[in-house]
């Protein structure tokens, strides 16, 4: 991994399904410069129109890596990445942990969050709370912004 790879956080989507939410976060990590990991397999094609429409003119801006599978991404990454999993099943509050630079902030698919391959590897599995007990999840795109600047806010 280069060496400015290591003093960034990073954006993960584990198995993406919605297009616009994946072109929603690519327009977050395009205005933080955050680079964006998408793993697959994806529930869309990486040139889907509603994937660029919901990012606009902001892709050219993403730094952006697609890895077929997770077991490609984890071996990418190497063991030592310290992965904060954004889950609703998570055991700490987003905002009690102490974030550092080049961690990797890891989110789920829109139906079925994140994979036990990628949670077994966590540092430390995280929650945003909800208080809405009719509300199943809140939308990916959000939670990953939510995330995002919570690790910046305590990062810069």
């Amino acid at each position: 991994m280069s060496e400015t790879l290591q003093r960034k956080i990073h954006m993960v989507l584990v198995h993406p399904q919605i297009p616009p939410n994946t072109g929603n976060i690519a327009r977050t990590c395009a205005a933080t410069c955050t680079p964006l990991h998408l793993v697959g397999p994806l529930g869309f094609d990486i040139s889907d129109k509603a994937l660029k429409r919901a990012g606009l003119d902001y892709w050219s801006y993403v730094e952006i890596y697609h890895y077929e599978s997770c077991e490609t991404f984890l071996e990418s990454i190497g063991a030592n990445a310290r992965l904060i999993c954004f889950t609703k099943k998570g055991r700490v509050l987003y905002t009690d942990i102490h974030y550092q630079k080049n961690d990797w902030l890891l989110f789920g698919s829109e139906t079925k969050g994140l994979p036990n391959c990628v949670l077994e590897r966590c540092y430390q599995d995280v929650f945003i709370p909800m208080s809405g007990a009719h509300v199943r999840s809140l939308n990916l795109a959000a939670a990953a912004a939510v995330g995002l600047y919570e690790a910046f806010r305590q990062v810069w």
